[in-house]
């Protein structure tokens, strides 16, 4: 084909899919709405009234344009979980570091456009706990005219797994706060907002699933909860994994998932069983020792449509149990998570110029002296903390990283964050109790425009190993290898799948293990990294990511949008 059809026809395409995507516009308001679960009403947070709240259905190419305006009494910002947001980081949403929060009574118009990117994403607030109600799915099909790599499904339906609090739990957050101990668990997981049959007061509102024999549907699971990873699975049917944070996968057939907070998997189930009713349950992964947990199991119904309907005497037709893992099993959870692998070859940075490594893991602080004993309720009278790489994040107040980056305020951040861990030790080890209080810090990594970046996430034992699922705003990464014990480049190296890694935005580092990621920092902006258990992130496990610009404005962040929040 000569050179200019070439170019032509490559245009005419451009024009076609620009002319395919839309603008889809929304408001939120996020407002307090009575919401009554296990036997009680409490006025939650909600979006639009709604709990979960609305779920956002676009194409691959489509813009966004959500005005949210704030009618409750909290602060309030929105973060739009895995949306690469190239060069639109004024629209990623976590407070202090993109944007000042939207104030009670304000607004904020959040635009962005998503590029390249197919599967099940999700919204939530990024500000306290209140990501505890306010939340729900984005879901991105194919751009007009694409198929799905697999089956094309007869319907589809998003699962959010929740965490409910019988309480309010900014009040949970706060207490916790005062008294430096860990903040009240759960009382219940829920199911698209349903705790289900095994809880009090929750038969009635039991999310059903619908199915017809014969079918293929596909389920979008999405880890909502504040600070538990879960286990999910369906009685008696396979889970065929097609997609995991909006990235394809080489399908896989398991009994069940393990979903870190902040994860999604998308999974094709058949209707090849008696039709019937089938629990569809959820419960704890537990990898924390001696930490209380919530040890409940929420439940949805799989209802075949062929199945005696409920006037018949079908509604009280028992559902059948599945059987989950036991809550501290991690060799399920390993053998799942070594199953995931890109749908194709993929183009993994070979060579790295960012070697970083980062310890994650819990601390404890000293008893400050102008504290009393009630504010240090942490063992043996101390506060609970927690840090990447010895520095415990602290999230500045006055402006946002981003406006202090962009406006070149002084005093708001530093760039000094350590590559490595200060003090070398042994990691999954019997850890001196010098080396369990970290120092405070706003402390950034810089990052060159284009650079190859590889970062070793290593847990640590210090007060208790977890498995702690690690997110990176505005990015999406390779976990190139994981494994358990501490990290040894010269024996780890030659583990790494460089040829068809899964892609992810939010990857569960194993307990007393490492996991090992690298991308290409081509998004610039102010790019937060940290734990998904919201119990860890108020601790400072956390930390940021200052991406430059590059050259000209297709390698440079927008200018800011004049509604953005002033502090």
């Amino acid at each position: 084909m000569e050179p200019f059809n070439t170019m032509f026809l490559a245009f005419f395409l451009l024009l076609v899919s620009l002319a395919n995507a839309k603008v889809q516009e929304h408001e939120f308001v996020v407002q307090e709405t009575p919401v009554k679960r296990l036997c009680n009403t409490h006025m939650s947070i909600t979006v639009n009234g709604q709990f979960p709240g609305p779920t956002l259905e676009v194409n691959n190419g489509d813009t966004l344009v959500v005005k949210v305006v704030n009618k409750a009494r909290y602060n309030v910002t929105i973060h739009w979980h895995g949306v690469r947001q190239i060069r639109t980081g004024w629209a990623d949403g976590p407070e202090f570091v993109t944007q000042c929060p939207i104030r009670p009574g304000g607004s904020y118009t959040y635009r962005f456009t998503i590029q390249g990117q197919e599967g099940t994403l999700w919204w939530h607030a990024h500000s306290s706990w209140l990501r505890a109600t306010v939340y729900g799915a984005l879901i991105i099909h194919p751009k007009e005219g694409d198929d799905y790599p697999f089956t094309k499904p007869k319907r589809e339906t998003p699962i959010l797994l929740g965490e409910w609090w019988d309480a309010n739990p900014i009040d949970v957050v706060r207490q916790a706060t005062q008294t430096g101990a860990a903040p009240n668990i759960s009382d219940a997981y829920t199911i698209n907002g349903q705790p289900g049959d095994l809880y009090k007061c929750s038969s009635q509102g039991t999310t059903i699933v619908p199915i017809d024999s014969g079918e293929t549907n596909l389920i979008r699971v999405i880890n909502a909860a504040l600070n538990q990873p879960l286990f999910f699975t369906i009685a008696n049917h396979k889970l065929t994994v097609v997609g995991a944070d909006a990235s394809y996968v080489k399908p896989f057939t398991t009994n069940v998932l393990m979903l870190g907070p902040g994860q999604t998997t998308d999974v094709l189930i058949n209707g090849d069983q008696p039709p019937s009713r089938y629990y569809i349950a959820a419960r704890a992964y537990q990898s924390a020792q001696n930490a209380a947990f919530d040890n409940t199991t929420t439940t949805a119904i799989l209802e075949y449509k062929s199945s005696p309907c409920p006037a018949k005497g079908g509604a009280n037709i028992k559902p059948i149990m599945p059987s989950l893992p036991n809550y501290n099993d991690t060799n399920t959870v390993t053998s799942f998570s070594k199953s995931f692998r890109s749908l194709r070859k993929v183009e993994v940075p070979y060579e790295v110029d960012e070697d970083l490594f980062f310890t994650i893991g819990l601390g404890l602080n000293k008893c400050p002296s102008n504290f009393n004993s009630n504010q240090c309720q942490g063992p043996n009278g101390t506060r609970f903390t927690s840090s990447m790489n010895n520095v415990s994040f602290v999230l500045p107040n006055k402006f946002s990283i981003l406006q202090a980056h962009k406006l070149g305020v002084q005093g708001i951040f530093t760039t000094d964050f350590p590559t490595k861990p200060p003090v070398k030790f042994d990691y999954t080890g019997n850890v001196s109790r010098s080396l369990w209080q970290p120092i405070q810090g706003t402390k950034v990594t810089k990052l060159r425009f284009g650079s190859r970046v590889q970062i070793v996430l290593q847990d640590t034992s210090i007060v208790t190993p977890e498995n702690h699922p690690i997110h990176l705003h505005g990015y999406d990464f390779y976990i190139v290898a994981e494994g358990f014990g501490n990290f040894d480049p010269k024996k780890d190296a030659s583990k790494f799948n460089l040829v068809d890694p899964p892609m992810r935005n939010t990857v569960a580092v194993p307990v007393n293990g490492w996991a090992v990621i690298r991308f290409v920092a081509d998004n610039p902006g102010v790019w937060i990294m940290h734990c998904h258990l919201d119990v860890h992130i108020g601790w400072g496990l956390a930390t940021v990511f200052l991406v430059e610009d590059g050259e000209g404005l297709l390698e440079s962040i927008e200018a800011p949008p004049e509604d953005l929040p002033l502090c």
